[in-house]
């Protein structure tokens, strides 16, 4: 019996600069923001500020994540630590979910006991962070389709694009209606908005989490494209799961008895990375059926 164990990569895009300017462009965002919130008594102005921060801190664990996923394997660490970006993503999601706690707060409070807005001052100061928010977004529009926590990096800023908008909105209203009242209702539309968001984002990180398939690739499709391959009479024994937001893995044993063992894993290698982004593959051949006493195979 063969057994192969193969990698390819491919030249990963470079987000530092990305990172690095929009951390800074945020945090100094969210000082202002808190600044004016206060003064203006706007509690739609400090919850943008509240979910903001949030996401300063989701966009350097993200950034930490990204770069410790390039160090190499060491120790007890034999697949390094590619399985933080996974974590990180999950951690970035409940630190949106403990800012929406807080939003929420605040509001049923200014609902209970309505106090006068600043409106205009509302709306200058969100106005700056739908500039800022969006000029934030487009750096992560690219590689957001390829990597979880690039993803979550790009939607926390669209979101926040899109609520510093709604603020702007809200501070517009009062301003020409007097109505106190919509600054507190535009907090909660803004914590609809943060959820909308995040589930999903959520949602799959926990997937990841527990080594489940990524929801990019269909189980059945792989296992068909792989007994498709000449000389495989048959697949046992599969798993595919993420290694880290951007690189998955799959581990089976192949029945293929006269088959060239070199060639049939760089075909079945080639093809995984290309439909796939299957780029780690543990592959075992066997000549007959030996299915090993695996419980959870």
């Amino acid at each position: 019996m063969a057994h192969n164990h193969s990698h390819t990569h491919s030249h990963k895009p470079n987000y530092n600069k990305a990172f690095s300017i929009g951390i800074s462009l945020n945090i100094l965002f969210v000082l202002v923001e808190v600044f004016y919130g206060l003064i203006a008594n706007s509690s739609a102005l400090l919850a943008d500020a509240g979910h903001n921060a949030s996401d300063v801190l989701s966009l350097i664990f993200a950034w930490f994540a990204i770069w410790l996923a390039t160090k190499k394997p060491k120790g007890r660490f034999t697949y390094g630590f590619k399985k933080t970006t996974i974590l990180i993503s999950v951690l970035n999601a409940f630190l949106l979910f403990g800012a929406v706690i807080a939003i929420a707060w605040s509001a049923i409070g200014k609902l209970n006991n309505p106090e006068p807005v600043a409106g205009t001052q509302v709306m200058i100061v969100a106005g700056i962070g739908v500039f800022i928010n969006t000029i934030t977004a487009l750096m992560f529009l690219k590689g957001q389709k390829d990597d979880l926590n690039i993803k979550g990096a790009f939607l926390h800023m669209a979101a926040d694009a899109g609520v510093s908008l709604g603020v702007v909105i809200s501070g517009l209203l009062i301003v020409k209606t007097g109505l106190n009242w919509i600054d507190p209702i535009m907090s909660f539309i803004i914590i609809l908005v943060i959820m909308w968001s995040t589930w999903k984002l959520f949602i799959e990180s926990i997937r990841l989490a527990l080594d489940a398939v990524p929801k990019n690739i269909e189980l059945d499709e792989v296992k068909s494209t792989i007994l498709n391959q000449n000389g495989v009479e048959g697949l046992h024994d599969i798993h595919i799961w993420a290694m880290s937001t951007t690189e998955n893995a799959l581990s089976a044993h192949l029945i293929a008895p006269n088959t060239n063992p070199d060639q049939l894993l760089k075909d079945i290698q080639d093809i995984l990375s290309k439909k796939y982004n299957i780029n780690h593959l543990t592959l075992q051949i066997e000549k007959e059926d030996i299915q090993l006493n695996c419980k959870e195979c």
